[in-house]
């Protein structure tokens, strides 16, 4: 290497390296003694909640300034509550971050009069891990197979926490492009209420992230108490092999294309979202932070020993592919619609 080139790519770094140092300078100043908050659009319990407390136990130590870091939950309207106090209550100084579902930003692209935000104009960190959806049903349904399913005389009931979250969109597609027999029962606080609901026999099923479902419902599943039947995703989880996927049964174009828009829209479902007019110097930092949290050691460790899947992607990768949904057909708008838009009284 010629002592020109050295002296070129030192430049060149120092060029990288002084806006990182002057926004590392900056958050030190925005965020010692300060406290970040992670408000949980759902209960405690469910897997939102649980990736949403192992990052904050090791997030504050990645961020500038080692604020402290505490999880709030703030429970209603399928997540709809937190998304739009994120969007329109919380402060733009990078000290609130949102972690909602992203199936409530089709409910704002059907115009769901409830969702008082714009998908676009989040300023996203990233999610955790892509999640793969996966109706389960207890044994007392007597639904062992997907044949068994579709066979039924009688629609099985599904437990779900409400329009905007995959347990309640996911099955309502799986009904509009397959025909199963089945009712979705909105209005459950979180997963692990569902969870608990089919564990009782209050009802027969719950469609779910297999990443948590196969974490926090562990011992269900062990015991053959609960069994995995159909995936709604368009790729099968390594650890579902022997489940089939919902898109084989589809016999029409509109049905493919509805299970193929439902992979897409629910498979990053768990984003973590500041408010809009957070400044993009904060934002970087934000999701620097972020993005070092899900490399760190002690939190791959942690999430290892509690089975959560850690496969991050970036916010920047995020917000393109919401934005993408802002350019869904208006014919396909119109039949989501039809599907899991909440019914007006």
């Amino acid at each position: 290497m010629t002592r020109s080139i050295r002296v070129f790519l030192t430049a060149l770094l120092a060029l990288i390296l002084v806006p990182i140092g002057a926004l590392i300078a900056q958050g030190q100043e925005i965020y010692r003694g300060s406290t970040v908050r992670f408000i949980v659009g759902y209960s405690p319990g469910g897997v939102f909640d649980a990736y949403t407390r192992l990052i904050a136990r090791h997030f504050g130590k990645h961020v500038p300034g080692n604020p402290t870091v505490l999880v709030e939950n703030m429970t209603g309207a399928g997540g709809m509550v937190a998304a739009n106090h994120i969007y329109n209550r919380a402060k733009p100084d990078g000290l609130t971050i949102g972690a909602w579902a992203t199936p409530l930003i089709l409910q704002h692209i059907m115009g769901n009069d409830a969702a008082k935000f714009d998908g676009r104009k989040f300023g996203y960190l990233g999610i955790a891990s892509p999640h793969d959806s996966v109706c389960t049903f207890n044994k007392e349904s007597g639904i062992r197979t997907a044949e068994d399913w579709f066979a039924s005389k009688r629609p099985l009931k599904i437990a779900a926490i409400g329009p905007g979250t995959s347990t309640s969109d996911i099955p309502k597609i799986l009904k509009g492009a397959l025909g199963l027999p089945m009712n979705v029962l909105d209005g459950y606080k979180g997963g692990a209420d569902a969870r608990l609901a089919v564990e009782s026999g209050e009802v027969d099923s719950f469609c779910g992230p297999w990443q948590g479902v196969k974490t926090v419902w562990r011992n269900a599943f062990e015991s053959e108490k609960i069994r995995a039947v159909l995936q709604a995703t368009v790729k099968s989880h390594p650890d579902l092999k022997h489940v089939p996927l919902a898109i084989n049964y589809a016999k029409s174009a509109e049905a493919r294309l509805l299970l193929e828009v439902a992979d897409s829209a629910y498979g990053a479902q768990f984003p973590y979202s500041v408010p809009p007019g957070v400044p993009q110097d904060s934002l970087r930092l934000l999701q620097r932070a972020f993005t070092d949290t899900l490399k760190d050691p002690e939190l791959l460790a942690e999430a290892k020993k509690s089975d959560l899947e850690i496969e991050p992607i970036g916010g920047p990768n995020i917000a393109k592919a919401f934005a993408k949904l802002y350019e869904l057909d208006p014919a396909m708008i119109a039949k989501l619609k039809e599907l899991i838009l909440p019914k007006k009284n």
